[in-house]
């Protein structure tokens, strides 16, 4: 997974294998800085009451794809590392981002800085 600031977006390209166990379509995702609302490197809560459509979840390895929860849509790639990076949004498809990267706090900083 590749991330980089275009112009005031800031795009998560995804690699093949992140697209098959995501089913996702989409290899880049484009948000708008404007649209990001909070950065954060904490571990994320998540629930059982969650619906994944479409998906790939296995304990403990990966939780990849669109979540569906109260809370509203949510894209998740996260596997076994713990370095979280999210991104809370407003006015776009997804309500939440959820990505494990290497330097989750060196993005989550370059991030907070641009917005």
């Amino acid at each position: 997974m590749k991330l980089y600031f275009i112009n005031d977006t800031l795009q998560i390209e995804l690699d093949f294998w992140e697209q098959f166990w995501a089913f996702s379509f989409e290899k880049i995702l484009t948000i708008p800085l404007s649209h990001i609302v909070t950065v954060s490197t904490a571990e994320p809560t998540s629930n059982w009451a969650e619906i994944r459509a479409p998906g790939t979840f296995l304990p403990g390895v990966i939780k990849a794809g669109t979540y569906y929860n109260p809370g509203g849509k949510e894209f998740w790639y996260v596997t076994r590392e713990k370095d979280y990076l999210t991104l809370e949004l407003q006015d776009e498809p997804f309500k939440r981002i959820v990505l494990t990267i290497d330097n989750a706090l060196d993005w989550a900083n370059r991030i907070q800085g641009k917005i």
